[in-house]
């Protein structure tokens, strides 16, 4: 019987991969006009995205996975969720079947899986930004294409990577439109911003538990559910999104180790505070008074 379910999980896993690639290629061939529903012979349009960000995502899973096994924490191999619809996939997950022995065990399975994302969403934006459109349009022609595209001030750590791809580029333009490796790699990054926000069931919410302790970390759950709720109601709407998809799936409770008792060691102190700085960098948009220093086209100075 136990042969049977593990062979079935197996299959799942499989079955969920294949169809999260052909779901993320059409979604890519969308993204750049191609309807593979009536083109189908034009699959090669949406490989660049489909691959990029499966890859992304793959890496993030794996470093949860690896993190864990280096710990003895018993855990499965990621399961990719396939949408037929916008992004084409709405991520992947493992599922954990041990608790982890202590609170070292606890943040370094949590964090691994951001840190490896990052490891090829950075380079994948960085290289994409290189084949990315500056749009000196406005009004409805620049809106008609931001539903693949930002804006360069949109994010800190997206404007210094925009800086070094694209150079004096920027200076011409505040609208970008995104290849679609660069698309992939810009949504590697929302999915790790998303992921380091320190509530409930979240990767964050687990570096909080590690850092400072179930008690201490449930609070600070709670409070960055009410920030993003407030900031959302009252700074920027979007963020209203983040915080409904925050609620639903991490909750506002932790998880504890099998040993609460061990503290962290400085180095992975240390690490918990950049990953909660990239959290920030990722997040926080470029101030306007900063794009003329920056050397970033600013339509509002």
């Amino acid at each position: 019987h136990c042969i049977s379910s593990a062979a079935s999980d197996v299959y799942k896993r499989q079955v969920l991969f294949l169809a999260t690639i052909a779901t993320t290629t059409w979604a890519g061939a969308l993204h750049q006009g191609v309807n593979l529903l009536q083109e189908p012979e034009h699959f090669m349009v949406g490989l660049p995205y489909s691959l990029t960000l499966m890859l992304i995502l793959g890496a993030h899973e794996l470093g949860h996975y690896f993190a864990a096994r280096a710990h003895g924490v018993k855990v499965t191999l990621p399961y990719f969720i396939p949408v037929p619809f916008a992004l084409g996939t709405f991520g992947a997950f493992i599922s954990m079947k041990s608790l982890p022995p202590n609170r070292r065990a606890l943040f370094d399975v949590a964090v691994a899986g951001p840190l490896a994302g990052l490891v090829f969403a950075i380079p994948a934006l960085w290289i994409g930004l290189g084949e990315s459109q500056i749009v000196e349009a406005s009004g409805e022609q620049v809106t008609a294409v931001m539903h693949h595209g930002t804006q360069v001030g949109s994010s800190v750590l997206f404007a210094f990577i925009a800086k070094l791809a694209m150079g004096d580029a920027i200076s011409q333009g505040h609208q970008l439109v995104l290849h679609p490796l660069a698309f992939a790699g810009w949504l590697g990054l929302i999915v790790t911003a998303l992921n380091l926000l320190p509530i409930g069931q979240l990767d964050g919410g687990h570096i909080s538990d590690a850092l400072f302790g179930v008690r201490r970390s449930s609070t600070i759950s709670s409070v960055a559910m009410f920030a993003l709720l407030f900031l959302g109601l009252f700074v920027w709407s979007g963020l209203l999104m983040w915080a409904l998809i925050a609620f639903f799936l991490a909750g506002n409770k932790g998880i504890a180790s099998q040993n609460d008792l061990v503290k962290l060691d400085a180095g992975r102190y240390i690490l918990g505070i950049v990953a909660f700085v990239i959290l920030f960098l990722i997040l926080t948009p470029v101030p306007h008074a900063f794009y003329k220093s920056l050397g970033i086209h600013c339509p509002y100075l």
